[in-house]
């Protein structure tokens, strides 16, 4: 008897091909004859009148095939995922530096990308705002500010025993996968093309393609077997590449890949968005929120984007954990003249939700109380259930959560031991945070939560699927094989999922938002269900049982008094002209959102965790170092625990990385400065913490009907990073106790840790 698929720890399908570097991944992809290599023309300088771009150069250089620009597009020069205003090449106006000019198509990469920097562009340059207080001040927006509310706030301000206010300024984030923008497209028969693309969103991509070309849908492929990591910004960004390598295919007849440099992805590509958050909270002197207003902007660059959803969700997640009794959001979206900032795992979560922790902390430090039960007095309780999108919070296991994790990590003990520490040291101070996370899963555009699935059974009892979700690391396709070959009781290893492809499965949501497996599994269960039902029904018929009381087991199928192995089953129903295929579709039930009120239930249900993290800073350099982390999350009843263990640490390590050291810094004009790893400091092994202590919490049960009662996992765990900026908030303000909340912003780098330390022992 073997254990069950669907709960085991299995590692990730390309696993060993990982280590061993057989994995294939699109620019591993033998070069088909004829292949064109491409590089972009960029644009140097930023928002400014084209004039004019003189090429002549760039086709003389020996191997250039062709130059291409918007007057080469058959269709319409859109590669955007919402408004239309994304362009595959600038036209008439340049909107930010790194925006593509044209394409140039040659025989080597080498002979492209030296190309390319051969064009003479004319340009009359134009002011540009590249701040968020530039922006503000000239109101400069993507679209009108959104303001969500409950209760009356501007009267529980005024009638609050205590009131404090202030401000807190986060960065963006580049998504550093480790796997480049890459596409590679083959033409096909009839004006059709074949597109491997790293991307997340393939249907996306499929539209855009056939939009830029002036075909139709299903004249277009488009195929993703693996990404080498993404983390949102393969979701919108992927489609500039891919699109143009199109292009060029159906402009010449020849296949054609495109793969940016390091410095130009990071140049080039949106990141997460730079965000601004201004407070101003009332409380009692237990430190319970009786009113707060929150006022939230963003920088979302040139174009829409996504920049609309993602700062919704930053307004959806600003209340975190906590009820907030009388309640108002404002949320400005800023146009400026930088690269348009995209996806990032969390998609605005995480911005809005450390605008509620700082708030946490200014409140304990006003008031002299220890944060947790500042955050514990302020969770969401029976009667103190519903959010500021008039939600009510069904799920709620946050309290039990804390708890179970300040006992489990000695929250008490640390503290004060940290307390101890700091009295007997002058020069390194030691801070201590545990901050939870709820976070809400479904995407909050509603159409876009729907999935779909192909599942094969062949004669011989293997089992191919082919789903909607993209794979790119974090291990999406081993839970769904997991969960078809628990339909089945066959080992995971008889079921093979395929590469994604347009041609399957049409019209697909991005794999974004957590809900790959959500939706992916659920679809491929349906579809597995559905041959496993006729399965047994054919067994029934075969064998004189009823239908319901066939059994599939590890051991075979039973169907009366007969076990008979699945492979001879699917022999038996292939020679009776059973059908082993199906698809399978799935669409999130019960949610609804009405964004011209804000409210609704835009989540199906709430992911929750809690992390406590102790740190170490040097108030003479400003390094700091990650001392210890315990983190106890809730992924439900987990389809794979050593998957979801993975991601937990994984999400993090990575927003950590956002919260301290990777910092991007552009010039007056919005040029990207920081485009490279030696300007721009993603977290190393060396800065994991010498000890982190990660548990799935093991009461975790899934009240929705997800698949196997599982929840998402992807994006959650991002946010338990943010108890590290907190404890070393805390550790600065122990420099100079009683001086009140430092001034510290994100991400706390070492220069910005110093300047806290020394503007608040500056104080009067």
């Amino acid at each position: 008897m073997t254990e069950r698929s669907v709960g085991a720890s299995r590692r990730h399908d390309s696993a060993e091909a990982h280590v061993a570097g057989r994995a294939v991944y699109i620019d591993d992809i033998a070069e088909p004859p004829g292949l064109l290599h491409l590089a972009f023309g960029l644009a140097a300088d930023g928002h400014a009148r084209l004039l004019g771009i003189d090429l002549d150069a760039v086709r003389a250089v020996p191997g250039v095939v062709g130059v291409y620009t918007a007057a080469d597009i058959p269709g319409v020069n859109d590669v955007s995922p919402v408004k239309g205003d994304d362009r595959l090449f600038a036209d008439g106006e340049i909107l930010y530096p790194g925006q593509p000019l044209f394409v140039v198509a040659a025989t080597s990469v080498e002979i492209a990308r030296r190309a390319a920097r051969k064009a003479v562009v004319d340009v009359e340059p134009l002011p540009a705002l590249t701040t968020i207080a530039q922006a503000k001040a000239a109101g400069s927006v993507i679209e009108e500010a959104q303001r969500m509310a409950r209760g009356d706030a501007a009267a529980a301000l005024d009638a609050a025993p205590h009131r404090i206010s202030g401000t807190l300024e986060m960065g963006g984030q580049e998504h550093f996968y480790l796997e480049g923008q890459v596409a590679l497209a083959v033409p096909g028969e009839d004006g059709q093309v074949h597109v491997l693309s790293s991307t997340q969103h393939p249907s996306e991509i499929q539209h855009l393609i056939a939009k830029v070309l002036g075909c139709s849908h299903a004249d277009v492929t488009v195929e993703v077997r693996r990404m080498g990591g993404a983390f949102g910004g393969k979701e919108t960004q992927a489609a500039a590449f891919a699109v143009a390598a199109a292009l060029v295919a159906a402009k010449t007849g020849r296949p054609a890949k495109i793969r940016a440099d390091r410095d130009d992805d990071m140049a080039m590509t949106g990141k997460r968005h730079e965000f601004s958050a201004g407070y101003d909270v009332g409380f009692t002197p237990d430190g319970r929120i009786a009113g707060i207003r929150i006022e939230l902007a963003s920088r979302c660059g040139a174009t829409w984007d996504l920049s609309s959803a993602i700062n919704d969700r930053a307004m959806f997640h600003a209340d975190n954990c906590y009820w907030l009794p009388a309640v108002e959001i404002v949320s400005h979206r800023l146009k400026t003249h930088t690269v348009s900032n995209t996806a990032f795992r969390g998609f605005g979560g995480p911005q809005g939700m450390l605008a509620i922790e700082r708030v946490m902390d200014a409140i304990a430090v006003h008031l002299g109380l220890d944060p947790l039960s500042v955050r514990q007095v302020n969770l969401y309780a029976p009667g103190r259930d519903v959010t500021p999108y008039h939600m009510t919070v069904t799920d709620n296991v946050a309290p039990e959560i804390i708890a179970e994790l300040a006992e489990q990590a000695e929250y008490a003990r640390r503290q004060a031991a940290v307390a101890e520490f700091n009295a007997r040291n002058t020069v390194l101070k030691k801070g201590l945070a545990l901050t939870p996370v709820k976070f809400g899963i479904s995407f909050t555009t509603t159409h876009l939560n729907q999935a779909g699935a192909l599942v094969l059974v062949y004669a011989d009892g293997s089992i191919q699927i082919n789903h909607g979700g993209t794979e790119m690391g974090q291990g999406l396709m081993i839970k769904v094989a997991q969960v078809v070959a628990d339909v089945f009781a066959v080992p995971v290893d008889r079921v093979r999922v395929t590469s994604t492809r347009t041609d399957k499965v049409p019209n697909t949501s991005a794999t974004a938002a957590s809900s790959g497996a959500d939706l992916n599994g659920m679809a491929a269960f349906r579809a597995a269900d559905t041959v496993r039902a006729r399965l047994a029904d054919f067994l029934g018929d075969r064998f004189g049982c009823q239908a319901g009381d066939v059994r599939f087991t590890a051991d075979g199928v039973v169907a009366g008094d007969e076990l008979v192995p699945f492979e001879t089953v699917c022999r038996m129903a292939h020679l009776a002209r059973v059908s082993l295929s199906s698809t399978g579709f799935y669409a999130t039930p019960h949610i609804h959102y009405d964004r011209a009120t804000h409210s609704g239930r835009p989540f199906l249900y709430f992911a929750y965790g809690a992390a406590l993290s102790e740190v170490v800073i040097d108030t003479l350099t400003g390094e700091h170092r990650v001392l210890a982390v315990d983190i106890l999350h809730d992924v439900g009843r987990s389809l794979n625990p050593a998957i979801d263990l993975g991601q937990i640490e994984g999400a993090f390590v990575q927003g950590m990385g956002w919260l301290t050291t990777e910092e991007l810094v552009y010039d007056d004009r919005g040029r990207l400065l920081t485009h490279a790893p030696s300007t721009y400091k993603i977290p190393t092994a060396g800065d994991r913490p010498a000890r982190m202590d990660i548990r799935l919490w093991a009461a975790g049960l899934n009240v929705e009907a997800t698949i196997h009662r599982s929840k998402a996992v992807g994006e959650p765990p991002f946010m338990l990073a943010i108890s590290v900026f907190s404890a070393l908030t805390a550790a600065v303000a122990a420099t100079a106790p009683g001086k009140g909340l430092p001034a510290l912003d994100a991400p706390a780098t070492p220069e910005r840790i110093l300047m806290a330390v020394g503007e608040l022992r500056a104080r009067g």
